[in-house]
């Protein structure tokens, strides 16, 4: 328990500083069983498969919480609405939709984990497997120790000395077009794009293209800036809002596309998903793996979240009507909702469950509703985004829990066990959200420069528009939609000649929203993957829990927490130093790093 909240915290904190850089977050529960068969077994000489597993479950519930704060709440400050990142607000926000999504999910464990083998649950699996061949810790634990010591070296001769640049970048003036070109100095990055793989990263790398290739060349107009300065300034002022459309055009149709498990997972959910409650005829080994939590703990833990976000809403809105309209749409949104994600991430896997998708639906959902009651203002902008960031945490941990699920349903553990573990997870691991977000706020700035936010920056330019001064570039918008929807049109035809390839609409408006530079450094690590894959003769599921992965994992630890502890002295205004960092130095580094990385994935785990 203790080694399971320690690895929660920790995987919360470094997929918060990720996921506000790159808008994505990567699965925990692999790194975490290596990291706990390392010491159980390694170091104490007692853990069991049973033990290990608990230790991840409750590691990737901090990833999975990450995931559904930083898509939302940041958006409440990106708005106006709050000054600071509130500390009960945003703990009761992040805890009360963690522990819904526990709640709503359980009953639906045995309809679709236990009586669904057609379901694959891709990382659950995978987590298994590394479970079952707990002899890996060693060598395992040695790899991602190499990532975050090598993670959080360079971005501390990036960020603390100033050693590296962060970003290698270069732009000229054609006629009266901008060409740019660019590369992230990031660890992190690399790890990222190893771990999504080629697939996403390329999708991510043509939105980028797409924005900074073909729109911002046909948008900037000259003028007194250097090249350089003119396509930052094009970029965030009129390209970025190319993603915001796309973004909602790709979160929509993410949702249309599994609208068959929505009524599946909904008839489910309406059956009451066929809870065990351990008391049947069985006994011993079979009725422990069958029991989950009592229904009477359930109904208590769903009237005391109930009751705490009715509570949290009032103090939101300041108005009694609306804070139970605010309760009630959340509830509706969370009901639907997660029995859609726990269907959706059995099938394709959490890594593709249209979170922001889901997202964004309840968002306008109850937009709609206000604004058909005719209510508007500062009150109704709180009560959408509320019931946006209850809903992603309760999505993101349902999904989180139903792979953990999976995972001890395979290696025989007790799904009782598991659940009253992850309600731990949820509720400790909520009370650093407030002080990191805040931290990071006051030392990068939430929205800019390195933290970009794309996901909460759309829901904060949707909320504006709908609820505030509508300070919005809705015809760059809506050109981004026409583009979301161009890509749906093609992906349909190439579909119809029988083409694998797609090209999804999220990873393309995600590249179209952030820097070139950050989709480039992903695309080498997809490219670093793609390498090691062909010279191992591996297929490419078996490198889901390769070492890669477990390098790449480090990587992106080491790189976060030591974006977080360097935010501790940027805030008192404390510097280590400016050793002017050389563009011929930092592509040095950034090129040593990609060999390192390939080096590493070459090593042996057994």
């Amino acid at each position: 328990m203790i080694l399971g909240v320690t690895l929660s915290v920790v995987m919360l904190a470094a997929n918060m500083y990720l996921g506000l850089r790159v808008g994505m977050t990567v699965s925990a529960s692999i790194p975490a069983a290596v990291v706990s068969m390392a010491i159980l077994r390694g170091v104490l000489r007692r853990g069991t498969v049973l033990e290990n597993n608990i230790v991840q479950t409750m590691a990737s519930t901090g990833e999975s919480l990450a995931a559904g704060v930083i898509f939302t709440v940041p958006a409440l400050v990106l708005i106006g609405a709050w000054q600071d990142f509130r500390f009960w607000p945003t703990t009761l926000i992040a805890m009360l939709g963690g522990l819904l999504g526990v709640v709503l999910m359980v009953p639906l464990r045995r309809a679709l984990i236990v009586n669904r083998p057609d379901l694959p649950y891709p990382e659950g699996v995978a987590c298994a497997h590394v479970l079952a061949t707990g002899q890996r810790g060693g060598a395992g634990v040695r790899l991602i120790g190499f990532g975050l010591a090598a993670g959080a070296a360079v971005k501390f001769l990036v960020t603390g000395v100033h050693l590296l640049r962060g970003a290698i970048e270069a732009a000229w003036a054609v006629g009266r077009g901008i060409v740019y070109v660019g590369a992230d100095v990031s660890p992190a990055l690399l790890g990222v794009g190893y771990i999504v793989g080629i697939r996403v990263a390329s999708l991510v790398f043509l939105g980028g293209f797409m924005a900074w290739g073909v729109a911002l060349p046909l948008m900037a107009r000259g003028g007194t800036e250097t090249p350089i300065e003119q396509a930052w300034s094009v970029w965030s002022a009129q390209v970025r809002y190319l993603g915001v459309g796309a973004m909602l055009v790709g979160g929509l149709h993410a949702v249309w596309s599994v609208r068959r498990g929505l009524v599946e997972g909904l008839a489910l959910l309406r059956r009451g998903g066929g809870m065990s409650q351990g008391g049947g005829t069985g006994a011993g080994v079979t009725e422990r793996i069958e029991r989950d939590l009592p229904f009477k703990t359930l109904a208590a833990l769903f009237a005391v979240v109930s009751g705490g976000m009715f509570l949290l809403y009032w103090s939101l809105t300041g108005t009694l009507p609306l804070a139970l309209l605010t309760t009630a749409i959340m509830l509706l949104a969370g009901f639907v909702l997660v029995a859609v994600a726990t269907y959706i991430v059995g099938l394709v896997g959490s890594s593709n469950s249209p979170v922001s998708g889901m997202t964004i639906c309840a968002l306008l959902v109850s937009a709609s509703v206000f604004l058909l009651l005719g209510i508007s203002g500062p009150g109704a902008a709180l009560g959408v985004l509320g019931v946006a960031g209850v809903v992603c945490c309760a999505v993101s941990t349902a999904g989180d829990i139903a792979q953990d699920l999976k995972t001890g349903h395979i290696v025989g553990a007790t799904p009782a066990a598991q659940q009253w573990t992850q309600t731990v997870a949820v509720v400790v691991p909520a009370f650093i959200i407030a002080p990191v977000l805040t931290l990071l706020h006051k030392a990068y700035t939430i929205g800019s420069g390195n933290l970009l936010a794309p996901q909460a920056m759309l829901f904060a330019s949707l909320t504006r528009g709908l609820f505030g001064d509508g300070a919005v570039r809705w015809d760059m918008v809506i050109a981004g939609a026409g583009v979301g929807v161009g890509l749906l049109v093609l992906n349909t035809v190439i579909a119809w000649r029988g083409v694998a390839w797609r090209a999804h609409v999220m990873p393309v408006a995600v590249g179209m929203y952030l820097p070139f530079a950050l989709a480039t450094t992903m695309l080498a690590g997809a490219m670093v993957r793609i390498w090691v894959d062909r010279r191992a003769d591996r297929r490419d599921d078996t490198a889901t829990h390769g070492p890669g992965v477990l390098f790449g994992s480090g990587l992106i630890a080491g790189e976060a927490l030591m974006g977080i502890a360097l935010a501790v002295p940027a805030v008192l205004q404390f510097s280590f130093g400016d050793l002017g960092g050389n563009a011929m130095i930092s592509f040095a580094a950034l090129a040593m790093l990609v060999g390192l990385f390939g080096v590493m994935t070459r090593r042996r785990l057994g």
